[in-house]
């Protein structure tokens, strides 16, 4: 007597299987964009902190006032967007401008996905100073920078001794966004 042995799966048994990979796979995609634009929002304000945190640095360091400021060229500060990039310069000519006796230091790219901007004080730079203190355009030395991917914000918090920190937030609606950045500083 033979008895034959079937390897493999029967269609209601592959039907089954798909059904509940389809269900895993609706429930974790989500999850895993969510974490992918978390992670990048972090890597981004990261990216910020390490610019302010390596120009104060550098101001001690040298003596003398350093500056970030706007730059999609990685040349010039100008009227661009913060995400468009921004320039660590130090700064002996005029002040929150790049001079012919002036070294760039450091040039970061454009944010991919997300937004920045500069509250008033910072609005298109911010300045350290021999003794770690930080100014921003209108000479104050405290102000906030916002960094938002979609419904999700970190706030940069520079304080008055020039110390900056990250929060967590949520991202203003546009409207709120342009106030705040008004008021800020």
């Amino acid at each position: 007597m033979t008895v034959s042995i079937s390897k493999g799966f029967t269609m209601v048994e592959l039907m089954i299987t798909i059904s509940i990979a389809s269900i895993l796979l609706a429930v974790a995609v989500p999850g895993y964009q969510s974490l992918m634009r978390e992670s990048r929002l972090t890597a981004q304000a990261n990216e910020l902190m390490t610019a302010l945190h390596y120009a104060r640095s550098e101001a001690v360091k040298r003596g003398g006032r350093i500056t970030i400021c706007k730059s999609p060229d990685g040349a010039t500060c100008n009227d661009g967007s913060w995400q468009d990039g921004w320039l660590v310069f130090s700064d002996a000519g005029t002040a929150g401008a790049v001079d012919s006796d002036d070294e760039i230091l450091r040039v970061f790219p454009k944010l991919n996905g997300s937004s920045l901007k500069g509250g008033g004080n910072f609005s298109s730079r911010i300045s350290y100073l021999r003794n770690g203190r930080s100014q921003g355009n209108n000479n104050l030395p405290n102000g906030t920078f916002t960094l938002c991917n979609q419904n999700d914000a970190r706030k940069i918090v520079i304080n008055v001794s020039g110390r900056a920190r990250v929060e967590k937030a949520g991202c203003p609606s546009n409207k709120e966004f342009l106030d705040e950045s008004k008021n800020d500083g």
